[in-house]
C-alpha cells in the first residue's frame, strides 16, 4: 500500500512538470493488478518470452531492449 495521501493536492504538485509518460507512471504504479502482474514476472526465475509479450500487451507497455539478467 502506498503512504501518499491521493486527497492531497500538495502530493501531487509535480505533476505539473512531468511528461506524459511519467504521468502514466504515476497512475500506472497505483494499479493494484499492475503491481501483482508485475511482481508475479518479478519473481519467475525466466519469464518466457510469450509471457513478457502479454504482460507488454496487456498494460500497453513498451521495451524496445529486453534486459538480460546477470547469470
Amino acid at each position: 500500500m502506498l503512504s501518499i495521501d491521493w486527497r492531497s493536492p500538495a502530493a501531487y504538485g509535480h505533476t505539473k512538470h512531468i511528461p506524459a509518460a511519467g504521468f502514466a507512471w504515476e497512475y500506472l504504479r497505483r494499479n493494484d493488478e499492475y503491481r501483482r502482474d508485475c511482481r508475479t514476472i518479478g519473481l519467475t526465475e525466466r519469464a518466457a518470452a510469450r509471457d513478457l509479450d502479454a504482460f507488454e500487451d496487456r498494460w500497453g507497455l513498451r521495451f524496445p531492449v529486453r534486459s538480460r539478467r546477470a547469470a
